[in-house]
């Protein structure tokens, strides 16, 4: 199998994932997105696959009952976001430099600001269409 690995800035965590999972990009506009990283999160997904080198550098915090988001302690930068169950990473797609990437879906799109759009149209979900999707 075919993989692509993400660094962090510094270059301490190492994270490798299937290549095939680093071509389809997610934009989620929730709040804690927001808060998170200062826009929306662009982001690779991978339910397997994925290993991690340098976890003694990672930094976690648990934002909800059902997932975490971790980073990098040394340098700050934004690793993922992982939902416990399903066990799923998403992964900031600017940690893969390899490869085409193409937007393929928003969540949360109402609470996307004003300020910014995105040029491709893609399949747009809603925060009440997010928690219906989980709670089934």
């Amino acid at each position: 199998m075919k993989t692509s690995q993400g660094r962090c800035l510094c270059g301490a965590v190492t994270i490798t994932v299937p290549e095939s999972c680093t071509h389809d990009v997610y934009v989620c506009h929730c709040g804690m997105c927001q808060k998170w990283g200062g826009g929306p999160l662009m982001a690779i997904e991978s339910q397997h696959g994925v290993t991690i080198e340098g976890e003694e550098h990672i930094g976690f915090y648990r934002s909800s009952d059902w997932a975490e988001r971790a980073f990098c302690r040394t340098c700050g930068t934004h690793l993922f976001y992982r939902l416990f169950e399903p066990e799923i990473y998403s992964l900031p797609a600017g940690l893969f430099s390899d490869g085409q990437k193409r937007l393929v879906s928003q969540i949360y799109i109402d609470n996307k600001p004003d300020y910014y759009d995105f040029v491709q149209q893609t399949p747009m979900v809603t925060e009440q269409d997010v928690i219906d999707l989980y709670k089934s």
